[in-house]
């Protein structure tokens, strides 16, 4: 990612909850990404920009992504679940939404990994398959926005208040697991 002189700095394992907010910047930029290549090329041949562009969004979410959802639904979640406090049972319902969101989120961009692959393979879509990806993004879009909105506003604000220093550098600690981890393999 280019350097933004004034931006804010990204988080680091030290900041899971921070490095989760950050994760959601990615997810919006490169679901971005795929919404704006899938709207100019209709599914018809891409240019170099464009293919570029679909390839690396497309990676992010069949590699990256997956990764964040596990840090929050095997790091984060079960940690919040265990904490017996008003603010932590509250959010209950809404995670156990959120985990829903995240197996319709999964199934849409598995669909779209394949339409995408088929794209950059084939050079073109077929008007049919074109209109689905399309579809599904948007569809993703509008899950994303409510999906993030809940995380950022009620549940990382929540966990920040009510994990302990140990908790969030246990969760730390294992998110960089799954990323170094991967990277050994």
């Amino acid at each position: 990612m280019p350097i933004v002189i004034g931006a804010k700095r990204e988080s680091d394992f030290t900041d899971p909850i921070g490095m989760l907010g950050d994760c959601h910047r990615r997810i919006e930029m490169f679901l971005d990404v795929l919404v704006r290549v899938s709207e100019q090329a209709h599914g018809e041949a891409l240019n170099e920009e464009q293919r570029g562009a679909l390839e690396t969004a497309l990676r992010y979410f069949r590699e990256a992504a997956p990764k964040h959802t596990a840090d929050e639904e095997e790091s984060l979640f079960p940690r919040l679940r265990r904490i017996e406090s008003p603010d932590a049972r509250a959010l209950m319902a809404r995670i156990e939404s959120l985990e829903e969101e995240h197996i319709c989120a999964g199934r849409s961009h598995g669909e779209v990994d394949d339409l995408g692959r088929s794209w950059l393979r084939d050079g073109k879509l077929p008007l049919e398959q074109a209109s689905r990806i399309l579809t599904l993004l948007l569809q993703l879009r509008d899950l994303y926005r409510h999906h993030i909105a809940i995380e950022d506003n009620e549940v990382f604000p929540a966990a920040a208040a009510v994990l302990t220093a140990i908790d969030r550098r246990a969760i730390g600690s294992e998110m960089a697991s799954r990323r170094l981890g991967s990277r050994e393999k």
